[in-house]
């Protein structure tokens, strides 16, 4: 069912044919509230006739990832979510945002709403943002295209995260060439060492040598989750570290692309292994990250590495034998390759080879390197400049980092352009480098020291220096126009390839979602470790139909990440399917597991109390922490109720429903641990909808016990205890054995 964007949606409800729509839920700790929200969602859907599909993007990743088939036929999307959402893939449809809160109390109000939403990207007060988390992702041609967006989407949280590196990086570098550096004779420029200034530069070095691993690590991060992390690093490490694979030059940001996307499958094809049920929790903080890190950086120096060695070295004997040929075409070709890689091992040719002349008295090849090396950040700046409409924000921003690094000669300010869009700009720049570098062969440049850019015009280090800086207008110059041509027609091919798609911004944010460690950066929209169907993952779905109110099981079965919150492979109960509730469960239990078994075992009869004395939040807490002391799995519970309550200074864990699940990941436990208790008057929780916490679980691990086993048993309790008739028999259940049955349908 499609309807005209420019009229409400009419005729469809629970008196016709249910709308079909998508929805996305988010709240900034990630947690309950985003599970909440899904169910709520799925609960109205199912009432008023409608079809749902919701995407949750929690602290364990998005889960029941939104493929481009699921957006092309739905009729109107649905966000509720209190973080930064990826809307640029829902262009052309009706897009209603509201906070997660929003999604919990007044669900079938916003499906009332959405009727009359805005038409996301097709006027300026739709809601749309285009700043830095936004971004104009690749839609498809009618078919599924979902792994072409999780891989773009992937790029572009690497790129995210390594763009203040370069920024960093190339400013203090630049910084202290200008103000701690001392002119030399030949022109050159020396900062002294053991100053200040030396150590500032030292500084924005190491910001540039963190850069390459960055990008490498967070587009793995982004492909397999936490696991990936820490693989996609070191082999972007290893990648950019040329002395490992014999080769003088590193295989740079092109390197840490390939490594990026080779850490991120590697994982999630190991997640695919079965492992028996005790090596679950250690799978992903130990064996995982070893096992494809090994095989990473084995495999890149004994495979990859190799033929970037061979390329090193066949090019320059390739170039030697070419100093006496035309200076045009040499000049075209050294041009040509300094723009090519920026840092890698096409450009540390051309550079060395320039450089490695110098000694000999030929200083024209050096000449012709100097031009061209500036004109990758300087074209990229002024293309920002040019077009502003086809940048985001942050890019516009980050243009003018790399106008400055430009100055200083650092073509590396480019390299989140390239990146980010390498079909567009890495022609470009190379078509640029070509017109500078042709240029100054042209006219006899000549450059006495081994560095580029105005700079060392400036300080005295280059003759001809009028046709110097013609070289690098004209080159930075052809670099901006072919960006912007380049980039205005792939927005248009973007638009057209479904009605009402417009050119969008290119965020260079995030974590977006990424996703930091610790705090949650995280780009939205970024997947991690959805299935390659899009259909898996343990996200909600309904498939409601309006006659019948069926509800079938999720198509695809779960994906390589689905069901696992932190990454294991495990699910709840050992279900071999993966999935903990991808489809809205209606009936009452789903069976019983043995008390031992009540969420793999953390919570047993000694951790349920019956009725709890405390009357207000911080003596619950105590109580429940007593409670669970008595295990013996808890070695500090003063600290441990110190945790709990800091994280409910960070925002409630009352989740409404007469529900609140406090929860701490600390050291003052020894294992994990789960605790239950029921209060008969309610205790106020500071919930969303008002109501008394009546139903309270305490959940405590240790830090490095299992990953994110916290957020796994999150997801579990939150999903479950949107069931009202599950709710009603756990706070009717006589005694302790009865409260465990009762539990033991949470799988």
């Amino acid at each position: 069912m499609t309807t005209s964007p420019a009229e409400p949606l009419k005729g469809a409800g629970t008196s016709g044919q249910g709308l079909k729509l998508l929805a996305v839920t988010a709240c900034p700790t990630g947690i309950a509230h985003t599970y909440m929200a899904a169910e709520k969602l799925t609960e109205a859907a199912r009432s008023l006739g409608h079809e749902i599909k919701v995407e949750t993007q929690g602290s364990i990743g998005a889960e029941n990832l939104l493929s481009d088939n699921d957006v092309r036929d739905a009729d109107a999307i649905i966000i509720a979510a209190d973080k930064d959402v990826d809307r640029s893939r829902f262009v052309g449809k009706r897009v209603l945002a509201v906070g997660v809160a929003e999604g919990i109390r007044h669900p079938e109000q916003l499906m009332e709403r959405v009727r009359s939403a805005p038409v996301y990207g097709r006027a300026e007060g739709d809601g749309a943002g285009t700043g830095p988390e936004t971004r104009s992702a690749p839609r498809g041609h009618g078919g599924g295209g979902k792994e072409r967006s999780v891989a773009y989407k992937a790029l572009m949280n690497g790129v995210s995260y390594m763009i203040p590196f370069v920024v960093v990086g190339g400013l203090l570098i630049a910084i202290s060439l200008a103000l701690g550096g001392n002119p030399q004779a030949d022109g050159g420029l020396v900062i002294p060492d053991g100053s200040f200034w030396k150590h500032v530069n030292d500084i924005g070095v190491i910001g540039f040598t963190l850069m390459v691993p960055i990008l490498s690590g967070y587009i793995a991060y982004a492909i397999g989750d936490r696991p990936a992390l820490v693989p996609g690093m070191i082999g972007g490490w290893i990648a950019n570290t040329g002395s490992l694979y014999d080769s003088k030059a590193g295989a740079g940001f092109i390197g840490a692309i390939v490594t990026g996307f080779l850490a991120g499958y590697l994982v999630l094809w190991i997640k695919k292994v079965e492992v028996p049920k005790f090596a679950r929790p250690i799978m992903p903080i130990i064996v995982i990250p070893i096992v494809a890190t090994t095989v990473l950086g084995l495999f890149f120096i004994y495979v990859i590495g190799k033929p970037i060695s061979w390329v090193f070295t066949h090019l320059t004997d390739w170039l030697g034998g070419m100093t006496g040929s035309s200076a045009i075409l040499l000049g075209a070709l050294l041009g040509l390759m300094i723009a090519f890689d920026m840092g890698g091992p096409v450009n540390k040719t051309a550079f060395l080879f320039g450089a490695g002349l110098i000694a000999s008295g030929n200083q024209t090849v050096m000449g012709m390197c100097a031009a061209a090396i500036p004109v990758m950040p300087l074209g990229q700046g002024l293309a920002t400049l040019v077009r502003r409409r086809l940048y985001s924000e942050q890019e516009r921003e980050t243009g003018m980092a790399a106008l400055f690094m430009g100055l200083f000669g650092i073509s590396e300010g480019a390299i989140p352009f390239a990146a980010a869009r390498p079909a567009q700009v890495i022609p470009a720049n190379m078509l640029g480098g070509a017109v500078a570098g042709a240029l100054a062969g042209t006219i006899g440049v000549t450059d006495a020291v081994p560095h580029g850019g105005p700079i060392v015009a400036v300080l005295g280090a280059v003759g001809g220096v009028p046709a110097f800086f013609l070289a690098v207008v004209a080159g930075s110059v052809v670099t901006a126009l072919m960006t912007v041509m380049l980039v205005d027609v792939a927005e248009r091919r973007k638009g057209g390839e479904r009605p009402g798609a417009g050119g969008g911004a290119v965020a260079a944010a995030a974590g977006g979602s990424v996703v930091g460690a610790g705090a949650e950066a995280v780009v939205a929209g970024v997947g991690v470790g959805g299935g390659a169907d899009g259909g898996g993952g343990a996200g909600v779905v309904a498939r409601t139909a309006a006659a019948s109110g069926s509800v079938p099981a999720a198509a695809g079965g779960p994906g390589p990440d689905a069901g696992d919150a932190d990454g294991d492979g495990a699910d709840a109960e050992g279900n071999a399917e993966g999935n903990v509730g991808a489809v809205a469960n209606d009936g009452g239990g789903l069976g019983e597991a043995p008390a031992s078994e009540v969420l793999s075992g953390y919570l047993t009869g000694q951790t349920v109390k019956t009725e709890l004395v405390a009357e207000e939040k911080e003596a619950a807490i105590r109580e429940m922490a007593e409670l669970v002391a008595a295990t013996g799995k808890v070695a500090d519970a003063d600290e441990l109720v110190r945790v709990a309550l800091a994280r409910e200074a960070q925002g409630t864990t009352g989740l409404g429903e007469e529900i609140a699940i406090p929860h701490a990941k600390t050291d003052a436990v020894t294992a994990p641990v789960v605790g239950f208790a029921r209060s008969a008057d309610g205790i106020d929780w500071g919930s969303l909808d008002g109501t008394r916490a009546r139903l309270v679980f305490l959940i405590a691990v240790p830090e490095a016990a299992a990953g994110d086993e916290h957020l796994r048993i999150l997801a579990l309790l939150s999903r479950k205890l949107m069931d009202a008739d599950f709710r009603a028999r756990l706070q009717g259940a006589a005694g302790e054995s009865g409260i465990l049955r009762v539990l033991g349908e949470i799988r």
